[in-house]
């Protein structure tokens, strides 16, 4: 089967596309990173599991991929954190980029080619900075450098929005050294109690936006292939990248496609300090393995919002137990060497379509369940890890994995009536709109959660393998 070619939906256009690269057989890809104050949340899990995907992906497709995801290790927070502990910052953000590397570690997530760092690139912020001053996109106003929206015609493309809207938002902060209300800070002046770097315009600390700029055109070019991050990004930070980006470089695109992944609830609800909801990873790692939190984050598709909740995580852990018994039978099996399922691949290089090619594991699952002894055997195994494989799952030893696995699912517990329904209402939206494999996708994610479901003339019914509810 010849493969398609690999279509992601790009935010700066609003449709699916081809990817298509500046260099043939090679791409560059930079996903936002976290700020380092704090241990990785489940919001911030999302984007890295998802990205991790698309370049196990993109390494089958593609001879070259340069993956840069960076450290935030320079922040107003991480200030006000070594100034209460009265320690420098980087034994705060060293604290916690350890942190962060074991937590994604436990999830499977690969590292980036690259890492890179704030505090290891301000001569390139500054250079940067600089090159906006001298094209009259920037000025310099009570110790800040400042960046002109105005002189940006095409500054909203991104994120759609009018520019009175811009100027309402909640994110666009107010200050009377600004031109233009939308202008945003490039450089500002630090005291001498929190950090900061001599520069041009005096001692200071670089603003938010320009860091990734600065450290995209470092690594990576002027112009990359795939931007990636979460959809609170879109405005103002990636908004304000390719503000910078293009004027810098005299209007040389930014970046080709730009990938965003939705938000994270719980319980359906947005996750806060103040509803103290907040989900750290190392938390949820004291509950069960990371690979159930890892296929947890990837059974809704990656633009759809996730809602977290047990009942999602237990059958995470459910369907790795049957996984990895159906492997610990066959694991006296010689290893055959094989690629991924042409399905799997397919539906993957389809707007990274996770749910639906999770239904297609499941179904080489059942294969590999129902295969007799010898070749038949061998070639599902092999099919099967080969395909998992592209999603991060099933790589770990079997024995092993059933023995993380133990005692973390609780045998009593049962799909939460809201999540199902919500399913429900999804795949009966998905069918009205004839995305019928997306239906499938979601059929099959009631079914290993142990709900049947029947189409009548009245609508959909369900009802759980041990009862009945209409």
């Amino acid at each position: 089967m010849t493969m398609p070619p690999i279509a992601l939906y790009n935010t700066l256009t609003r449709r699916r596309e081809p990817l298509q690269t500046g260099v043939p057989d090679a791409v560059t890809l930079y996903v936002c990173g976290p700020t380092v104050y704090n241990h990785a949340h489940i919001g911030n899990a999302r984007p890295a599991v998802v990205f991790d995907v698309l370049v196990r992906l993109l390494r089958r497709r593609y001879r070259a991929v340069r993956y840069a995801r960076n450290l935030t290790d320079v922040d107003d927070r991480i200030n006000e954190m070594a100034r209460r502990d009265g320690v420098p910052i980087g034994e705060v953000t060293s604290r916690y980029i350890d942190a962060y590397h074991e937590d994604m570690q436990s999830l499977g997530v690969l590292p980036p080619d690259i890492e890179p760092r704030v505090t290891a690139h301000i001569p390139d912020i500054i250079a940067l900075i600089e090159a906006l001053v001298e094209r009259g996109h920037a000025y310099v106003a009570q110790g800040h450098v400042v960046f002109h929206v105005p002189s940006f015609p095409a500054y909203g493309r991104l994120s759609g929005r009018r520019t009175q809207d811009m100027i309402a938002g909640a994110r666009v902060e107010v200050a009377p050294y600004k031109r233009d209300p939308l202008d945003f800070v490039l450089w500002k002046p630090s005291t001498d109690d929190i950090s900061g770097w001599d520069s041009p315009w005096g001692r200071g600390r670089p603003g938010w936006h320009i860091e990734c700029s600065a450290m995209i055109g470092r690594h990576l070019g002027r112009t990359i292939d795939i931007h990636g991050g979460g959809q609170d990004l879109i405005f103002p930070h990636h908004e304000n990248e390719i503000a910078q980006g293009v004027c810098a470089h005299d209007g040389e695109p930014y970046c080709r496609m730009w990938v965003h992944n939705s938000f994270v609830t719980v319980d359906g609800q947005k996750m806060s300090k103040s509803l103290g909801n907040v989900l750290l990873v190392r938390d949820l790692l004291a509950h069960a393995p990371g690979e159930a939190v890892r296929l947890a984050l990837l059974s809704t598709h990656y633009r759809h919002p996730l809602d977290w909740t047990v009942q999602r995580l237990q059958a995470a852990c459910r369907t790795l137990q049957r996984a990895y018994m159906a492997l610990d039978a066959v694991s006296g099996l010689p290893h055959l060497g094989t690629g991924p399922d042409s399905e799997v691949e397919a539906t993957l290089s389809n707007d990274l379509n996770v749910p639906r090619a999770l239904a297609r594991l499941y179904r080489l699952l059942q294969d590999l369940e129902q295969a007799s002894q010898g070749p038949s055997q061998q070639w599902a195994k092999a099919r099967l890890l080969a395909s998992a494989q592209l999603l991060g799952l099933l790589q770990q030893d079997p024995a092993q994995a059933l023995v993380a696995l133990r005692g973390r699912i609780d045998a009593t517990s049962v799909t939460d009536d809201a999540w199902v329904e919500s399913i429900v209402a999804r795949r009966g939206e998905a069918r009205r709109q004839q995305a019928f494999g997306e239906a499938d996708a979601l059929r099959d994610e009631l079914l290993r959660a142990g709900i049947q479901i029947e189409d009548t003339l009245e609508g959909t019914v369900w009802h759980r393998s041990h009862g009945v509810r209409a």
